[in-house]
């Protein structure tokens, strides 16, 4: 009878094991044990890479907010330079472009500009006659310019009064050309060449103007995501949607310049359809004020980090993620916030980080008890297990872990087979570890079925969808696909999945109803007694 009591005791006991063997739970969602979500990026943070024809219409719309140019005398045939970077003396001595010889544009209007320097400093120049300089700080009229642009790329640059900057036989900038300059190999004129770009929301409001651009967002808000798409959403086994935001959404009413108003209105009609097909949603921080990354995506004005240089940065934050937890902790389809998307490992210290990660966790807390915080790793050269030693919690946090084979020289040559190698062979382990460490569960929030391979096949797609579907279904909390729709094909879940690209497995989505949980339950029962009476 005792024999047959400890073996009894055993098959409850190793029932237990094998039921919560079985894997993390995400607590809040339905149907499914952890997150399978989709990103709607580019429609509350605008990316212009997302959807290019936001941008059409701007005048000028090459020359927006940190464009960087460089330019080159026609006479001389060299380039202007800020020397060391910034802070000196301007020369036209150059005949390589470099850092030294790259400016980011200040739009002013469509054709007026200021140029800041590598180092962060602004050409200027006091009058007639006067050299231009590298020196100013903060750009005011002395460091504002007219641009006159022909065909070809061709610029004229004068000051308020009309008078033309000339490229002297010193080789320095003089506002002293006499009369007007026309298109042809003069002191006066310079070829321009573009050499990058950025297309956010800051650039897309400065360079319409408010009115403009208030009507643009409008029609963008109301049309790139709507319920129709939380219907194929929910009929694709997705459980959940990460939604950038920006920082503005905390003053939507009247949002600082030039940031538009209407954000939040978009916001809680996703909140609405999230809750009409039991899908969860993730608030994400995606654009902090100041810029943590220097990307577009973060609302960036010209590329500059600044968001750790300031306390009343990073209390602006801390202000929007008070606002977004005391919205919608109480809402049924939040999942959970997270504080910050993408800090710059190279701009953004551990320092500053963990003390911001600290105090918003504190402030979710204070509005909820359950909803899961969310801490994304740094970018750049950082390890995700530096957040794993900071003692953020391990009550509901997750950290946050962005997977590209893409953005790194590495993955430039690389076979689709050496793709799919390098994510069995670095990837898998990587999250494992995670999976075991004490502290937050771990969350693939951001990856893509697209890379460098550029002849890849349609069973090389599949097959590389395969492999990553497969190794981030182990992440404790869960993954989300960048990004729901987009011009560049492949990184548009929707046409990847409708063409066959993207090959979601269905036997991911395992159900937690009452009645399969029962039939696990039995099953695993009726397997562990027969494990036990074996031995």
């Amino acid at each position: 009878m005792e024999l047959i009591f400890c073996k009894w005791v055993s098959v409850f006991l190793f029932s237990c094991w094998l039921i919560f063997s079985v894997g993390h739970s995400v607590e809040g969602l339905h149907g499914n044990s952890r997150v399978r979500a989709v990103n709607l990026g580019g429609w509350l943070v605008v990316e212009g890479w997302i959807k290019p024809s936001l941008f059409e219409d701007i005048p000028n719309g090459d020359m927006l907010d940190g464009t960087q140019v460089q330019l080159k005398s026609v006479t001389l045939h060299k380039y202007i330079s800020a020397q060391n970077g910034g802070g000196m003396n301007v020369s036209v001595d150059r005949d390589n472009p470099l850092e030294w010889e790259t400016f980011k544009l200040w739009r002013v209007s469509e054709s007026v500009f200021q140029f800041r320097t590598a180092q962060g400093q602004f050409l200027t120049c006091s009058g007639d006659g006067d050299t231009v300089f590298a020196t100013a700080e903060s750009p005011s009229d002395s460091e504002t310019f007219y641009l006159e642009r022909n065909f070809n790329n061709r610029i004229h640059i004068k000051l308020k009064n009309g008078t033309y900057i000339q490229a002297s036989n010193d080789s320095v900038l003089t506002a002293d050309f006499p009369g007007t300059p026309g298109w042809d190999d003069n002191p006066a004129t310079f070829e321009m060449v573009i050499v990058g770009k950025l297309q956010g929301d800051y650039q897309l409001a400065n360079g319409y103007g408010h009115d403009k651009a208030k009507a643009v967002l409008k029609k963008h808000r109301n049309s790139f995501i709507t319920v129709d798409d939380f219907d194929f959403l929910y009929r694709h086994g997705i459980n959940t949607v990460r939604i950038p935001v920006g920082w503005w959404i905390a003053s939507d009413a009247n949002p600082p310049a030039p940031f538009i108003g209407g954000s939040l209105e978009a916001l809680d009609n996703a909140f609405s359809w999230a809750q009409a097909y039991n899908i969860k949603c993730i608030i994400d921080l995606h654009a902090a004020p100041g810029s943590q990354n220097g990307m577009e995506h973060s609302a960036s004005k010209d590329g500059t980090v600044n968001w750790q240089k300031s306390p009343e940065h990073i209390s602006q934050t801390l202000d929007a993620i008070e606002f977004l937890a005391s919205r919608y902790a109480v809402h049924p389809a939040l999942l959970g916030i997270e504080l910050l998307n993408e800090p710059a490992a190279a701009n953004v210290s551990l320092d500053i980080l963990v003390p911001f990660y600290k105090q918003g966790y504190k402030i979710v807390r204070k509005y909820s008890s359950t909803a899961y915080v969310i801490f994304c790793q740094r970018i750049g050269d950082a390890d995700p297990s530096e957040l794993y030693q900071a003692n953020l919690s391990s009550l509901n946090t997750v950290v946050d872990l962005h997977y590209y084979n893409l953005f790194n020289r590495y993955f430039d040559n690389l076979t689709s087979l050496a793709n799919i190698q390098f994510i069995n062979i670095v990837r898998q382990p990587q999250i494992q570890a995670l999976n075991s460490a004490n502290g937050p569960l771990v969350f693939v929030g951001e990856w893509v079925n697209e890379w460098n391979v550029t002849n890849g096949s349609l069973a090389d797609y599949q097959d590389f969808g395969r492999v990553q579907l497969d190794v981030y279904n182990a992440a404790s909390f869960g993954w989300s696909y960048w990004t729901l729709k987009c011009e560049k094909k492949h990184w548009d879940f929707e046409w990847s999945v409708r063409n066959n690209y993207l090959q979601l497995q269905s036997g991911m989505y395992v159900s937690n109803s009452p009645r399969k949980r029962i039939s696990r339950v039995i099953l695993l029962l009726g397997l562990a007694c027969i494990w036990t009476f074996l031995h």
